[in-house]
């Protein structure tokens, strides 16, 4: 009855079940994946914020393939801000950017074909890529003190010597990826320019994260930093949206520009060769005006409610900065648990080394030796600490001595529970 592509498991895992058990028997837990900006203690414009959809606009529906002019205009507005000149002409709105991933695999690709995605990475392109019938391959990010593009890797994925490969019809970049925190350098940019240049591929640059620069991190590179700063003491990461060499779609949105997430608005930038950049312009058009999903009286409030990011991002990174820091003088007291650098984003991955864990966890035995899954781990740390964490395989980790922590958490909740998760590692 029922389409193959929605044939997921639908069995709750051991984490979910150690969740639902400290729920029904009311016992606390302390939620270390946080990752929802208003269930966090900041303080938005609230009267700003209404002001805004209050707006007579709202009232008059006048649909708009791309989305209304003036919505568009704050968005080109935004990249100026950042020295990357956008015109209004080359946005299309959308409800969220899983939506415009939607609308550019349909545009770029036919049922079968594939995208390039980094691993590690946020799973939703798995089902994204599936709903859209297309195939995922997967890139990887390594770390070696800091997190980068296996560009060898790469450019084995796509077979980019001399011949072109059909099947990846799209390389999608996170700048800065979701979890590793890593943003797309100027080699790395400029490898993956030859790549998608010589195999015909669309880069996909999701951006949503790209605010939220750590300026302290010893591996922030200036080299990615746009002239432009906007404010003082803000440091944003180049936009994807200024690249011309190459057919771009450049992704971002209100959900953590503004940390509006509720508000459903994202967009695509389209960039790239004129010729290119007409034909892909046009198709869209015609997928947007298809489904027309963007609310009238959001896109009339975009313009106000981008403005209020200058309120509300410098307590994000303010609180970013505070739970590293906390994370920082917590591991220090000799904790067998490490944390891996990060340049940007809201999360931070944490090495844990389970192989080396045994007593209490529950897992498979190889020659004499207890090598405990992550599900067990996080599962067990969930149902007998109350403290929840992402578990690496989560993010496709290549090997599951890791998990993956929010940095927007509220303070006391993040040091309890990290206080909480290195006794019992280290126990």
């Amino acid at each position: 009855m029922f389409a193959h592509r929605t044939e997921w498991p639908l069995d709750p895992n051991a984490l979910s079940r150690a969740i639902s058990y400290r729920r029904e028997h009311g016992l606390p837990l302390l939620d270390l994946t946080e990752s929802n900006p208003t269930r966090c203690g900041f303080e938005y414009d609230s009267a700003a914020i209404l002001r805004a959809l209050a707006k007579p606009a709202a009232l008059t529906y006048q649909p708009e393939s791309r989305g209304p002019l003036g919505a568009r205009e704050a968005v080109a507005n935004y990249y100026g801000e950042g020295g990357v000149h956008v015109d209004p002409g080359q946005i299309f709105l959308t409800a969220s950017t899983s939506e415009a991933y939607s609308y550019l695999f349909r545009l770029l690709a036919d049922p079968g074909d594939g995208v390039l995605v980094p691993r590690p990475s946020y799973p939703l392109f798995d089902f994204l890529a599936g709903l859209n019938d297309l195939e995922i391959a997967p890139y990887a990010l390594t770390y070696r003190d800091k997190w980068r593009i296996d560009l060898d890797d790469l450019a084995s994925r796509v077979g980019c010597d001399d011949h072109v490969l059909h099947l990846p019809r799209a390389l999608v970049v996170v700048h800065p990826n979701n979890p590793t925190g890593s943003f797309v350098h100027a080699n790395e940019r400029d490898t993956l320019i030859k790549i998608c240049h010589h195999n015909r591929l669309a880069l996909i640059a999701d951006e949503v994260f790209a605010d939220y620069a750590l300026p302290g991190n010893s591996t922030y590179d200036r080299s990615v930093a746009s002239g432009a700063t906007g404010g003082p003491d803000k440091r944003t990461a180049s936009s994807h949206a200024g690249l011309d060499d190459i057919l771009t779609f450049t992704l971002s949105g209100l959900s953590k520009i503004s940390a509006l997430p509720h508000m459903k608005l994202a967009w695509i930038v389209v960039s790239g060769p004129a010729e290119e950049r007409r034909a892909a312009i046009e198709r869209l058009e015609i997928i947007a005006d298809t489904y027309l999903s963007v609310s009238t009286p959001v896109a009339a409030a975009l313009p106000e409610l981008l403005e209020t990011r200058w309120a509300i991002q410098p307590q994000i990174i303010g609180r970013l900065k505070q739970n590293l820091a906390e994370l920082d003088r917590q591991l220090s007291a000799a904790s067998c648990v490490t944390r891996l650098e990060v340049e940007g984003g809201w999360y931070v991955i944490l090495r844990i080394p389970l192989a080396r864990s045994e007593g209490s966890l529950v897992g498979q035995e190889s020659g004499g030796r207890c090598e405990p899954s992550e599900d067990d781990f996080t599962a067990q740390l969930a149902r007998g600490e109350g403290v929840l964490v992402h578990p690496g395989h989560f993010y496709e980790f290549a090997s599951e001595d890791y998990a993956v922590l929010s940095l927007i958490t509220p303070t006391q909740v993040f040091a309890d529970g990290l206080q909480k998760l290195c006794r019992w590692v280290n126990a």
